[in-house]
């Protein structure tokens, strides 16, 4: 289970904002936890009583989307020593572009990077940025067959072993699989920095309560999922969830 302890992360502020932090961390949990549009959040808070548009929904969504999910990340144990490295292609405006993303041993997502490319140089850039943001080297990272991986592990992280085998990273692969739904009720991405900021607050949060639950007992998984509510309150400064009628 998450800890259940306070680790003294500051709450976003609110300040300017007429709604209160339970309304405004809601709206943003359906977003970002639910393929959902933000006039279908704005529906579901409507049935609730609430009447909020989808508009000051964007406008949250974009402005503390990202600062919850790096307070998730915070409260989360050191990432495993085996990480695992994939690449999709996206489309962007009607281009193909590659998202990469990083996940450790136990499915927790690393990072996520949007490229143009996927040869050595976006490799590499995606491996050092890992090693940046987590402030930790693995001992084994896995990838699939894809050759810019053993270019760049060779100039990145030398001396960490690297398993290139397409069955071996099924845990990477599966981990792009909650991406297609958001991207069809997006209807796609309009620009990089765009999807960059949608997927990087997406991936912190969904996944936050998404707990592995074939492998869980009915009382084990809502133990659990009461725990990540608490998380949740905690890190968005909300004393708990709304519960207008």
């Amino acid at each position: 289970m998450l800890e259940r302890a306070v680790r003294g992360d500051a709450s976003p502020s609110y300040k300017g904002h007429r709604y209160p932090v339970e309304v405004i961390s809601h709206c943003v949990w359906l977003y970002f936890r639910f393929p959902l549009s933000y006039r279908e959040v704005e529906e579901l808070m409507l049935e609730r009583g609430v009447i909020v548009s989808y508009e000051s929904m964007r406008r949250w969504c974009r402005k503390f989307g990202q600062t919850y999910a790096n307070g998730l990340r915070r409260r989360r144990p050191r990432p495993g020593d085996t990480w695992h490295l994939d690449e999709v292609f996206i489309k962007i405006n009607g281009e193909q572009k590659y998202l990469w993303r990083a996940v450790d041993r136990d499915g927790n997502v690393l990072d996520i990077l949007v490229q143009n490319r996927r040869d050595k140089a976006a490799a590499g850039r995606f491996l050092r940025r890992l090693m940046t943001k987590t402030r930790a080297v693995p001992r084994v990272i896995v990838t699939d067959k894809l050759r810019s991986y053993s270019a760049a592990h060779r100039e990145a992280m030398p001396s960490v072993e690297h398993r290139s085998h397409k069955r071996l990273n099924n845990q990477g692969e599966n981990s792009h699989q909650p991406t297609r739904p958001r991207e069809r009720v997006l209807k796609g991405f309009s620009s990089v920095g765009g999807a960059q900021r949608f997927l990087s607050a997406f991936s912190g949060i969904s996944p936050h309560f998404r707990p592995r639950r074939h492998l869980m007992t009915a009382p084990h998984h809502r133990a659990e999922m009461t725990v990540r509510f608490t998380s949740w309150d905690q890190i968005t400064g909300a004393a708990g969830r709304p519960t207008t009628a």
